[in-house]
């Protein structure tokens, strides 16, 4: 049997410390929820992951990179943050701020405890209960943010040493969680540097997921060297697929010195599964790992050949990513009746108040850059596509965009609907962003909306 003695987050982390020297309850519903082992956002509408991690705790300057893994179509980012016990403690307050920074670029913010990290094995690591000590403190921040936030309690929660009482000590941070009040749904990590080689996860999930009061947990597995052949990547994944268990990938590459993860195995089961996944990492690897770094110096438009497979290749990112609904007013899709209603024949005019209007805003602006919003309504009936106009007055010009399809001509831009996104009931709404240029003034301009 394969094992990991040494998972990235071990390797970054130690280089980082020698661097720096330092069913359903009450509560959950109103948030995400877990049901037949699929996770669903507030709104009711199934969720799943494509996204990237983030060091934040690290890199605390690097706000920008929210924007920037938005703009190149994640739905979601993994954010590392520190209790104090190994590296400088995140306080409720710069929670608040990351939490902020994921709702502006429309994220959903998964956030982790890294001190955690190899336990039992890694010196300095701490226990889940002290994770959960952390968690408390900070419940400031994080209440009332259900809607946006999951909370991961702990990165790779214990070694390849002692860690038999990993159901016992997952359980136990579970039920503290809830008794001390939060109604978020609640990710674990598999212990084995987050492999599970030893299987402990796997066939203890079911005792853990009724652990919690709420039923609400996702299980959150680590692939990298130990998940090398498609085979293995879908009998794992399987078995909490046929127990109807939540699982994602909350780490993955597409190398490692423990071995060759089947990167395009892992993208491809997933895709076809429903299943979530969270890569490893945007920027900042050290420690011999900086090929797993997705951009250049945090530079988005320095994509390195993984951030490229990830984010543009077959099953990526921008293929398969869809933003939450929290973020564009849809409700969940209301079953059909058990007998089709009478049919009627469809009217020879469009009906008054058929159309879609849209409405222009800007989310951020910092010097030369913003981030542009268009929000699009459908009018008193569905629509089937939607086409967006304008014409930029002050020289500004679009650079990227996200859930839309843009041509430019000068300064008249179109914006037209992808293929998730175009059809709308009537009055339903969704929403796409870009990042533009400025130099002087940066108005908003008067947009149109033609519906198909």
């Amino acid at each position: 049997m394969k094992r990991l003695f040494a998972g990235v987050g071990a390797v970054l982390l130690a280089t980082v410390a020698a661097v720096f020297a330092f069913g359903p309850s009450a509560h959950a519903a109103t948030g995400f929820t877990v049901s037949g082992g699929k996770l669903y956002d507030a709104n009711g509408n199934e969720f799943i992951m494509r996204g990237v991690n983030h060091a934040h705790t690290w890199y605390p300057s690097q706000t920008r990179s929210f924007a920037d893994v938005k703009a190149l179509g994640a739905n979601s980012v993994r954010v590392v943050l520190s209790s104090g016990d190994r590296w400088t403690r995140n306080s409720a307050d710069d929670v608040s701020n990351v939490i902020q920074l994921c709702t502006a670029n429309r994220l959903i913010c998964v956030l982790e405890v890294h001190d955690t990290t190899g336990y039992g094995e890694q010196s300095g690591a701490i226990t889940l209960a002290r994770a959960v000590d952390y968690w408390l403190s900070i419940a400031s921040a994080l209440n009332g943010q259900e809607r946006y936030v999951i909370v991961n309690i702990g990165n790779e929660p214990y070694g390849n040493q002692n860690y038999s009482a990993w159901a016992t000590d997952t359980g136990n941070a579970i039920r503290r969680l809830r008794d001390g009040g939060l109604g978020h749904t609640i990710m674990v990590d598999a212990p084995n540097w987050g492999q599970d080689w030893s299987f402990t996860m796997r066939d203890n999930a079911p005792t853990v997921f009724n652990a919690d009061p709420a039923r609400n947990t996702v299980f959150s597995v680590h692939m990298y060297g130990v998940f090398d052949t498609a085979a293995e990547i879908s009998d794992y994944l399987g078995r909490f697929r046929s127990r109807q268990l939540p699982i994602v990938v909350g780490e993955f590459g597409h190398n490692h010195s423990d071995g060759d993860p089947d990167e395009d195995a892992i993208l491809s089961y997933t895709q076809a599964n429903g299943i979530g996944w969270l890569g490893w990492s945007w920027s900042g690897n050290s420690g011999g790992v900086e090929y797993l770094d997705m951009a250049t110096n945090f530079n988005p438009n320095q994509l390195t050949n993984w951030g490229q497979r990830l984010f543009n290749g077959t099953n990526g990112i921008r293929q398969t990513a869809r933003e939450a609904s929290v973020y564009d007013g849809t409700s969940p899709t209301t079953p059909p009746p058990s007998s089709p209603p009478p049919s009627t024949p469809p009217p020879s005019t469009p009906q008054p108040g058929a159309g879609c209007t849209a409405t222009y805003s800007i989310a951020n602006q910092w010097q030369g850059g913003f981030q542009g919003e268009v929000r699009v309504t459908a009018g008193a009936s569905a629509i089937t596509g939607w086409t967006v106009r304008w014409t930029f007055a002050n020289g500004q010009s679009v650079t990227q965009s996200w859930n839309v399809t843009v041509t430019s001509s000068g300064s008249a831009v179109t914006a037209r609907n992808v293929d998730y996104n175009g059809r709308l009931g009537a009055g339903a709404s969704t929403s796409f962003g870009f990042l533009g240029s400025w130099n002087g003034t940066n108005l908003s301009p008067a947009v149109t909306c033609t519906a198909s």
